[in-house]
Parts: C-alpha cells; structure tokens; sequence
C-alpha cells in the first residue's frame, strides 16, 4: 500500500482552490489516467454546453478509471486540468467545492495544475482531467 502525504507548506501559502500544493509519495505502483473527457461509455459527448454535466462526466470517468485498476479517491496524487475558456474557472471551482468533499472526505486534496488550452481533442468538450494515483 502507497504512503501518501499531502500537504501544504507553509512558506507557499494558503491554496486558491481545493488542491494542496505538495505530495508526497512512497509506492510500489503507480497509475496514470489519461485525461479523461464528458464522454460516455459509447464515446458519446455528455454535457455539450454544460460544463457542470461535462465536469460530472469527467470526474465519473475519473472514478471509473481508478475502480478498474482496484484503487480510489484517496490515491490520487496529482490531477493536471485542462479548460477551454478561462470563464469557466469559478464554474470549476464552485464544482470542486460542491464535490471534492464527498470525494475526499478528510478535506486532504491532491496538488492540481489548471492549464487554459485553445480547445481539447473534439470542439464541444470543454474540461479534460489528467490523474495520477499511488497505489
């Protein structure tokens, strides 16, 4: 089993969002997720111009991901994000404030990058999350 440590140092300040800033991790395996999409199981988009459904899609997907590999919310050590249009931040935000409490009930959050991009691999997706989890 992973050992994890996730934690804010105190130099950096406090987070802007529901994240923390260091991992730490000592594990024999570890599981990377590819950034996963709104998509459904038939590659369907979920959510067109709904970015609150497209961030519930992604995150299930997310879920999805770590159940087949036998692991769970509290091994993720990294998400890298990725949104198409900076007016969709707060959106993101306000979605991690309503979730990320049910996903990881000891209020300990995985560090997270937030990167704009010009647009994902299909126009109508609008998020695209990276995971990496210890396992």
């Amino acid at each position: 089993m992973a050992q994890i440590k996730i934690y804010n140092a105190e130099t950096l300040g406090k987070p802007l969002g529901q994240y923390s800033h260091i991992a730490r991790v000592k594990a024999g395996e570890l599981l990377f997720i590819s950034g996963m999409l709104s998509a459904d199981g038939a590659g369907n988009v979920v959510g067109k111009d709904d970015f609150d459904a497209q961030c519930t899609q992604v995150f299930k997907n997310i879920g999805e991901a770590l159940a087949s590999a036998g692991a769970g919310w509290g091994q993720i050590v990294q998400f890298t994000t990725y949104l198409v249009h900076s007016q969709d931040i707060p959106k993101f935000m306000e979605f991690r404030k309503r979730e990320f409490p049910r996903l990881f009930p000891d209020g300990v959050y995985p560090p997270n990058t937030l990167l704009m991009v010009d647009r994902l691999v299909q126009e109508p997706f609008l998020v695209e999350v990276q995971t990496i989890a210890a396992l």
